[in-house]
């Protein structure tokens, strides 16, 4: 029997069926609605819900019955959430008769004084005996105290005028639920394409298992006022369960973000990772670009893969904020790992450049040649750019000046373009296993 297809627990004549249930989840927590059968007794009666997330935030907690809401009344509602634990038990037998036996099988039997750090007892004749907790091979108590639970339950109060069958949802957030995306990038031999494939993983530690849910996911950034949760247990390891590379997420625009919904059940198991495909192998026209900012990065060349989130490119997807990780195959046809780097939250229609890392075989000099001031307020700078290219083709590497006070280019070896207020770019073409040389003259104006 599946752990949430079957759900009841009696409290005066009320029974819980579950039904249907539903996870929008979000980078940080998640939102659960629950659609269940319920019998409700006539008047007012208690009804349990056992199997919510230990990670709940009882304040965010909804009941409504959909069959006869204005029939149905909430007279009170409880978060309980004392679980039960060994320490827990004995801490409610303080002051009531007890039986320890130790490991060597003395017994120890009277009235417990304490169990917070040294288990004290006091006999029938008033002695006490001080034992330490390890000690202890096993207490016998007549009874489970009361106030103890075994699941976190939310218990309600309700008063029914209405039918005793009704449709009801409840709903909650919780924390320990989250998503992210993560895509494979496979570039081709000249490096002017590249298969994208989109991929989601769902971390579940909110402390509840979620039978056949249906799964939304929203992306953007989304306002969250953080506050203290309540914790119970240990997390147990992580596992991950990889699904099917197959299009299985249906994506639209709502309110300021995307929603991506999957298009069956799946279910969600307590602390576990789950990956789901988001797309799709899908494949667009990319292009490899050379950055250097000397004065940035020393000798580095910076190497990118820009490519535009078109369709008429391959692929017009809009693509959630994570991580790619960019292969190529090697001669020998297999695949090498050659970088990865973060985008944010990307539409359509915009140009996704990925930093992969700094080039081995060209390398950039900057050389400050002249500096003078012209004015009090004025100073000008003349600067060199030697580039290397230790390749067997020619590169054009696009050269960045950045500049923190008001600039004018004076005089320059090669045209620029303004990119920004702060920024001017130059084009240089530089030979197979040759170098280039480009200089420039600057107004500097504070």
């Amino acid at each position: 029997m599946k752990q949430m297809a079957v759900l009841y627990m009696v409290l005066s004549g009320s029974v819980l069926l579950a039904k249907d249930i539903c996870i929008t989840i979000y980078n940080q927590n998640a939102l659960v609605k629950d659609v269940r059968s319920m019998d409700l007794a006539k008047g007012e009666s208690e009804v349990s819900f056992t199997d919510v997330a230990s990670q709940i935030d009882p304040t965010s907690v909804h009941f409504k019955s959909l069959t006869a809401a204005e029939k149905v009344q909430i007279l009170e509602q409880n978060y309980e959430y004392d679980l039960i634990g060994g320490s827990k038990i004995l801490a409610k037998y303080i002051d009531q008769e007890i039986r320890a036996i130790t490991e060597k099988g003395e017994l120890f039997q009277g009235t417990l004084l304490s169990a917070s750090n040294d288990i004290v007892i006091q006999d029938d004749q008033g002695g006490i005996q001080i034992l330490k907790a390890d000690q202890i091979q096993h207490f016998d108590l007549p009874r489970l105290p009361e106030g103890l639970i075994t699941r976190p339950t939310l218990i309600w109060q309700i008063r029914n005028r209405g039918p005793e069958k009704h449709k009801a949802e409840i709903s909650y957030l919780t924390q320990g639920m989250g998503w992210h995306a993560e895509y494979v990038a496979l570039v081709n031999e000249e490096d002017t394409r590249l298969d994208l494939s989109g991929w989601v993983s769902i971390d579940n530690h909110s402390g509840a298992t979620y039978e056949d849910a249906q799964l939304k996911l929203v992306a953007g950034d989304v306002n969250i006022i953080h506050t203290r949760t309540l914790k119970s247990g240990e997390r147990m390891r992580r596992l991950a369960v990889a699904e099917d590379a197959v299009p299985q997420f249906e994506e639209k625009s709502f309110f300021e973000y995307h929603l991506y919904t999957l298009q069956r059940t799946s279910t969600l198991k307590n602390n576990q990772t789950k990956q789901i495909s988001l797309f799709p192998d899908a494949r667009a026209k990319t292009e490899k670009k050379y950055l250097y900012n000397g004065s940035h990065y020393g000798e580095k060349i910076r190497v990118y893969l820009e490519f535009e989130n078109s369709k008429s490119d391959g692929l017009g997807i809009p693509l959630p904020k994570g991580t790619v990780r960019v292969y190529k195959s090697d001669t020998d046809g297999a695949l090498e790992f050659i970088g990865e780097d973060r985008i944010d939250h990307t539409s359509r229609d915009e140009t996704v450049r990925l930093f992969i890392g700094n080039a081995f075989d060209i390398t950039g000099e900057r050389t400050v040649m002249e500096s003078r001031n012209i004015t009090q307020r004025s100073r000008q700078e003349s600067v060199k750019i030697l580039l290397k290219n230790h390749k067997n083709g020619s590169v054009k590497i696009t050269v960045t000046e950045s500049f923190s006070l008001d600039w004018k280019i004076t005089e320059a070896s090669l045209s620029y373009r303004k990119k920004d207020a702060k920024t001017a770019e130059f084009d240089v073409q530089v030979p197979a296993n040759g170098e280039a040389t480009m200089t420039y003259t600057v107004l500097l104006n504070w």
